[in-house]
Protein backbone atom coordinates (compact mmCIF):
# COMPACT_ATOMS: atom_id res chain seq x y z
CA UNK A 1 0.00 0.00 0.00
CA UNK A 2 1.30 3.45 -0.91
CA UNK A 3 1.90 6.03 1.79
CA UNK A 4 1.75 9.81 2.13
CA UNK A 5 0.07 12.09 -0.37
CA UNK A 6 0.25 9.35 -3.02
CA UNK A 7 -1.80 6.92 -0.91
CA UNK A 8 -4.42 5.31 -3.12
CA UNK A 9 -2.91 6.73 -6.32
CA UNK A 10 -2.20 4.33 -9.18
CA UNK A 11 0.85 5.00 -11.34
CA UNK A 12 3.13 8.01 -11.31
CA UNK A 13 2.61 10.75 -8.70
CA UNK A 14 4.57 13.66 -10.23
CA UNK A 15 5.13 16.84 -8.22
CA UNK A 16 7.05 20.06 -8.75
CA UNK A 17 8.58 21.94 -5.84
CA UNK A 18 9.76 25.54 -6.24
CA UNK A 19 11.99 26.67 -3.40
CA UNK A 20 13.53 30.00 -2.42
CA UNK A 21 16.11 28.87 0.15
CA UNK A 22 18.14 25.89 1.31
CA UNK A 23 15.87 25.69 4.33
CA UNK A 24 12.79 25.28 2.13
CA UNK A 25 14.47 22.53 0.13
CA UNK A 26 15.31 20.63 3.30
CA UNK A 27 11.83 21.22 4.76
CA UNK A 28 10.33 19.20 1.89
CA UNK A 29 13.09 16.76 0.94
CA UNK A 30 14.07 15.42 4.36
CA UNK A 31 10.58 14.47 5.67
CA UNK A 32 9.73 13.04 2.25
CA UNK A 33 12.76 10.74 2.40
CA UNK A 34 12.41 9.82 6.07
CA UNK A 35 8.74 8.95 5.65
CA UNK A 36 9.69 6.67 2.77
CA UNK A 37 12.35 4.94 4.85
CA UNK A 38 9.92 4.50 7.74
CA UNK A 39 7.46 2.80 5.38
CA UNK A 40 10.15 0.52 3.96
CA UNK A 41 9.99 2.17 0.53
CA UNK A 42 13.04 2.59 -1.73
CA UNK A 43 14.08 6.24 -1.54
CA UNK A 44 16.57 8.07 -3.74
CA UNK A 45 18.10 11.52 -4.17
CA UNK A 46 19.16 12.90 -7.55
CA UNK A 47 20.16 16.47 -6.71
CA UNK A 48 23.04 18.60 -7.91
CA UNK A 49 26.06 17.92 -5.71
CA UNK A 50 25.81 20.98 -3.39
CA UNK A 51 22.15 20.24 -2.67
CA UNK A 52 22.81 16.51 -2.40
CA UNK A 53 25.38 17.28 0.27
CA UNK A 54 22.90 19.51 2.12
CA UNK A 55 20.39 16.67 2.23
CA UNK A 56 23.04 14.09 3.12
CA UNK A 57 24.11 16.13 6.16
CA UNK A 58 20.50 16.65 7.25
CA UNK A 59 19.65 12.93 7.24
CA UNK A 60 20.39 10.69 10.22
CA UNK A 61 23.68 8.84 10.08
CA UNK A 62 23.32 5.57 8.22
CA UNK A 63 20.00 6.47 6.56
CA UNK A 64 19.47 4.00 3.72
CA UNK A 65 18.91 6.61 1.01
CA UNK A 66 20.39 6.08 -2.45
CA UNK A 67 22.24 9.06 -3.94
CA UNK A 68 22.21 8.78 -7.72
CA UNK A 69 24.97 10.23 -9.94
CA UNK A 70 23.38 13.31 -11.51
CA UNK A 71 25.84 13.78 -14.36
CA UNK A 72 25.53 10.25 -15.71
CA UNK A 73 21.75 10.09 -15.44
CA UNK A 74 21.04 13.43 -17.08
CA UNK A 75 23.34 13.09 -20.07
CA UNK A 76 20.32 13.12 -22.42
CA UNK A 77 16.55 12.89 -21.86
CA UNK A 78 16.23 9.60 -23.72
CA UNK A 79 19.07 8.17 -21.60
CA UNK A 80 17.41 9.39 -18.39
CA UNK A 81 14.15 7.76 -19.44
CA UNK A 82 15.82 4.45 -20.18
CA UNK A 83 17.96 4.37 -17.03
CA UNK A 84 15.17 5.48 -14.70
CA UNK A 85 12.82 2.84 -16.10
CA UNK A 86 15.49 0.21 -15.46
CA UNK A 87 15.89 1.40 -11.85
CA UNK A 88 12.15 1.49 -11.26
CA UNK A 89 11.62 -1.96 -12.76
CA UNK A 90 14.30 -3.41 -10.48
CA UNK A 91 12.60 -1.92 -7.40
CA UNK A 92 9.25 -3.35 -8.46
CA UNK A 93 10.82 -6.76 -9.05
CA UNK A 94 11.90 -6.65 -5.40
CA UNK A 95 8.31 -5.99 -4.34
CA UNK A 96 8.27 -2.21 -3.82
CA UNK A 97 4.75 -0.84 -3.32
CA UNK A 98 6.03 2.73 -3.75
CA UNK A 99 9.30 4.33 -4.81
CA UNK A 100 10.30 7.86 -3.76
CA UNK A 101 12.74 10.12 -5.60
CA UNK A 102 13.59 13.77 -5.02
CA UNK A 103 15.61 15.23 -7.87
CA UNK A 104 16.54 18.25 -9.90
CA UNK A 105 18.11 18.98 -13.25
CA UNK A 106 21.63 20.44 -13.18
CA UNK A 107 21.52 24.24 -13.72
CA UNK A 108 23.36 24.02 -17.05
CA UNK A 109 20.39 22.13 -18.54
CA UNK A 110 18.01 25.03 -17.87
CA UNK A 111 19.57 27.16 -20.61
CA UNK A 112 19.95 26.46 -24.34
CA UNK A 113 19.00 22.78 -24.03
CA UNK A 114 15.94 23.28 -21.82
CA UNK A 115 13.47 22.57 -24.66
CA UNK A 116 14.22 18.84 -24.76
CA UNK A 117 14.21 18.64 -20.95
CA UNK A 118 10.79 20.34 -20.98
CA UNK A 119 9.67 17.57 -23.34
CA UNK A 120 11.15 15.07 -20.89
CA UNK A 121 9.26 16.54 -17.92
CA UNK A 122 6.04 16.23 -19.89
CA UNK A 123 6.72 12.79 -21.39
CA UNK A 124 7.52 11.10 -18.08
CA UNK A 125 3.90 11.57 -16.99
CA UNK A 126 3.24 8.81 -19.51
CA UNK A 127 6.57 6.96 -19.50
CA UNK A 128 6.71 6.36 -15.74
CA UNK A 129 3.01 5.68 -15.25
CA UNK A 130 3.73 1.94 -15.23
CA UNK A 131 5.40 2.35 -11.83
CA UNK A 132 4.29 3.30 -8.29
CA UNK A 133 6.67 6.25 -8.36
CA UNK A 134 6.31 9.40 -6.29
CA UNK A 135 8.85 11.99 -7.37
CA UNK A 136 9.41 15.58 -6.32
CA UNK A 137 11.17 17.66 -8.98
CA UNK A 138 12.91 20.58 -7.26
CA UNK A 139 13.55 23.93 -8.97
CA UNK A 140 15.42 26.78 -7.30
CA UNK A 141 13.31 29.86 -7.97
CA UNK A 142 16.34 32.11 -7.30
CA UNK A 143 18.21 30.87 -10.36
CA UNK A 144 15.67 29.17 -12.65
CA UNK A 145 14.71 31.29 -15.70
CA UNK A 146 11.10 32.44 -15.95
CA UNK A 147 10.54 30.54 -19.21
CA UNK A 148 11.60 27.32 -17.46
CA UNK A 149 9.27 27.95 -14.52
CA UNK A 150 6.42 28.48 -16.98
CA UNK A 151 7.06 25.05 -18.50
CA UNK A 152 7.42 23.45 -15.06
CA UNK A 153 3.94 24.67 -14.20
CA UNK A 154 2.54 22.96 -17.29
CA UNK A 155 4.42 19.66 -17.09
CA UNK A 156 3.77 18.70 -13.44
CA UNK A 157 0.27 17.58 -12.42
CA UNK A 158 0.92 18.41 -8.76
CA UNK A 159 2.82 20.85 -6.59
CA UNK A 160 4.52 20.31 -3.22
CA UNK A 161 4.67 23.23 -0.78
CA UNK A 162 7.21 24.01 1.97
CA UNK A 163 4.43 23.77 4.58
CA UNK A 164 3.82 20.14 3.65
CA UNK A 165 0.80 20.72 1.43
CA UNK A 166 0.34 18.77 -1.84
CA UNK A 167 -1.89 20.49 -4.38
CA UNK A 168 -3.22 19.93 -7.89
CA UNK A 169 -1.45 22.15 -10.44
CA UNK A 170 -3.82 24.59 -12.14
CA UNK A 171 -1.82 24.94 -15.38
CA UNK A 172 -0.92 21.30 -16.00
CA UNK A 173 -1.24 20.29 -19.67
CA UNK A 174 -1.60 16.68 -20.81
CA UNK A 175 1.49 15.41 -22.69
CA UNK A 176 -0.55 14.61 -25.79
CA UNK A 177 -1.31 18.33 -26.09
CA UNK A 178 1.89 19.81 -24.66
CA UNK A 179 4.26 17.75 -26.81
CA UNK A 180 2.50 18.62 -30.06
CA UNK A 181 2.51 22.40 -29.56
CA UNK A 182 4.82 24.55 -31.70
CA UNK A 183 7.80 25.02 -29.40
CA UNK A 184 10.66 26.89 -31.09
CA UNK A 185 13.97 26.43 -29.30
CA UNK A 186 16.46 29.32 -29.10
CA UNK A 187 18.45 29.62 -32.31
CA UNK A 188 22.05 28.55 -32.07
CA UNK A 189 24.09 31.71 -32.80
CA UNK A 190 25.69 29.89 -35.74
CA UNK A 191 22.32 29.68 -37.44
CA UNK A 192 22.51 33.46 -38.00
CA UNK A 193 25.53 32.89 -40.25
CA UNK A 194 25.90 31.24 -43.65
CA UNK A 195 26.03 27.43 -43.37
CA UNK A 196 29.17 25.57 -44.31
CA UNK A 197 27.04 23.01 -46.17
CA UNK A 198 23.60 23.35 -47.74
CA UNK A 199 22.02 20.50 -49.66
CA UNK A 200 18.60 19.89 -51.23
CA UNK A 201 17.25 16.32 -51.17
CA UNK A 202 20.59 14.73 -50.27
CA UNK A 203 20.94 10.98 -50.17
CA UNK A 204 21.75 9.62 -46.70
CA UNK A 205 25.19 8.62 -48.03
CA UNK A 206 25.87 12.19 -49.20
CA UNK A 207 24.68 13.55 -45.85
CA UNK A 208 27.01 11.20 -43.97
CA UNK A 209 29.95 12.15 -46.17
CA UNK A 210 29.41 15.88 -45.59
CA UNK A 211 29.30 15.41 -41.83
CA UNK A 212 32.52 13.38 -41.93
CA UNK A 213 34.24 16.03 -44.03
CA UNK A 214 33.08 18.87 -41.79
CA UNK A 215 34.16 17.08 -38.62
CA UNK A 216 37.74 16.42 -39.74
CA UNK A 217 38.81 15.52 -36.19
CA UNK A 218 36.91 18.29 -34.37
CA UNK A 219 34.73 15.98 -32.29
CA UNK A 220 35.70 12.93 -30.24
CA UNK A 221 35.29 9.80 -32.39
CA UNK A 222 32.18 8.55 -30.54
CA UNK A 223 30.51 11.95 -30.84
CA UNK A 224 31.36 12.23 -34.54
CA UNK A 225 30.07 8.71 -35.21
CA UNK A 226 26.87 9.49 -33.32
CA UNK A 227 26.23 12.62 -35.36
CA UNK A 228 26.85 10.77 -38.63
CA UNK A 229 24.33 8.09 -37.64
CA UNK A 230 21.78 10.66 -36.43
CA UNK A 231 22.00 12.80 -39.58
CA UNK A 232 21.65 9.73 -41.76
CA UNK A 233 18.55 8.60 -39.85
CA UNK A 234 16.92 12.03 -39.88
CA UNK A 235 17.59 12.62 -43.60
CA UNK A 236 16.22 9.14 -44.38
CA UNK A 237 13.09 9.89 -42.35
CA UNK A 238 12.55 13.23 -44.07
CA UNK A 239 12.94 11.70 -47.53
CA UNK A 240 10.66 8.77 -46.71
CA UNK A 241 7.98 10.38 -44.53
CA UNK A 242 8.24 14.13 -45.10
CA UNK A 243 7.26 16.40 -47.97
CA UNK A 244 9.88 17.69 -50.42
CA UNK A 245 12.12 19.46 -50.68
CA UNK A 246 14.34 18.18 -47.89
CA UNK A 247 16.93 20.79 -46.98
CA UNK A 248 20.02 19.93 -44.93
CA UNK A 249 22.25 22.65 -43.50
CA UNK A 250 25.46 22.27 -41.50
CA UNK A 251 27.47 24.72 -39.40
CA UNK A 252 30.85 24.15 -37.75
CA UNK A 253 32.20 26.01 -34.71
CA UNK A 254 35.34 25.37 -32.65
CA UNK A 255 33.36 23.38 -30.07
CA UNK A 256 30.41 21.87 -31.97
CA UNK A 257 28.74 20.92 -35.24
CA UNK A 258 25.10 21.81 -35.84
CA UNK A 259 22.93 20.22 -38.54
CA UNK A 260 19.34 21.07 -39.42
CA UNK A 261 17.05 18.95 -41.60
CA UNK A 262 13.83 20.56 -42.82
CA UNK A 263 10.95 19.35 -44.94
CA UNK A 264 7.48 20.72 -45.68
CA UNK A 265 5.61 17.98 -43.84
CA UNK A 266 4.05 18.12 -40.35
CA UNK A 267 6.66 15.91 -38.69
CA UNK A 268 6.10 12.72 -36.67
CA UNK A 269 2.61 11.97 -35.42
CA UNK A 270 3.73 10.38 -32.18
CA UNK A 271 4.22 13.09 -29.52
CA UNK A 272 6.87 10.96 -27.78
CA UNK A 273 8.99 10.58 -30.93
CA UNK A 274 12.67 10.68 -30.04
CA UNK A 275 12.16 10.25 -26.32
CA UNK A 276 10.76 6.72 -26.41
CA UNK A 277 11.61 3.92 -28.88
CA UNK A 278 8.21 3.70 -30.54
CA UNK A 279 7.22 1.63 -33.55
CA UNK A 280 9.25 -0.75 -35.67
CA UNK A 281 11.06 1.89 -37.70
CA UNK A 282 8.45 2.04 -40.47
CA UNK A 283 7.29 5.50 -39.37
CA UNK A 284 10.68 6.89 -38.39
CA UNK A 285 10.15 6.43 -34.67
CA UNK A 286 13.23 4.32 -34.07
CA UNK A 287 15.39 6.63 -36.18
CA UNK A 288 14.39 9.65 -34.12
CA UNK A 289 15.07 7.74 -30.92
CA UNK A 290 18.53 6.82 -32.21
CA UNK A 291 19.25 10.49 -32.95
CA UNK A 292 18.30 11.43 -29.39
CA UNK A 293 20.66 8.78 -28.07
CA UNK A 294 23.51 9.88 -30.34
CA UNK A 295 23.55 13.69 -30.14
CA UNK A 296 24.23 16.22 -27.38
CA UNK A 297 21.07 18.17 -28.18
CA UNK A 298 18.10 17.62 -30.50
CA UNK A 299 15.30 20.09 -31.15
CA UNK A 300 11.95 19.61 -32.92
CA UNK A 301 10.13 22.57 -34.44
CA UNK A 302 6.89 22.81 -36.43
CA UNK A 303 5.71 25.98 -38.13
CA UNK A 304 3.86 27.04 -41.28
CA UNK A 305 6.86 26.10 -43.44
CA UNK A 306 7.06 22.51 -42.18
CA UNK A 307 9.11 20.50 -39.71
CA UNK A 308 12.75 21.03 -38.68
CA UNK A 309 15.06 18.87 -36.60
CA UNK A 310 18.30 20.38 -35.29
CA UNK A 311 21.11 18.04 -34.23
CA UNK A 312 24.07 19.25 -32.17
CA UNK A 313 27.25 17.31 -31.42
CA UNK A 314 29.77 18.91 -29.12
CA UNK A 315 28.99 21.68 -26.64
CA UNK A 316 25.30 22.70 -26.99
CA UNK A 317 25.29 25.19 -24.08
CA UNK A 318 25.48 28.54 -25.85
CA UNK A 319 24.29 31.66 -23.95
CA UNK A 320 20.53 32.25 -24.16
Amino acid sequence: MRTGAASGHVGYFHEAFLYDSDEELLAVAVPFLLDGLAAGEPTAVNLDEPNAELVRRALPAGADVTFLPVGDLYARPSVALRVYREHLASYMAEGAAQIRVVGELPPVLLGATWDWWARYESAINHAYDDFPLWSICAYDRRSTPARVLADVARTHPRVARPDGAHETADLYTDPMSYLTEPRPAPLDPMQRTAPLVELIDPTPARARAEVRAADNGLLPPDSADGLVIAVSEVVSNALRHGEPPVRMRLWRAPDRIVVTVHDRGPGPKDPYAGLLPVGDGSDGGLGLWISHQSCDHVTHHRDASGFTIRLTAGNPHFPV
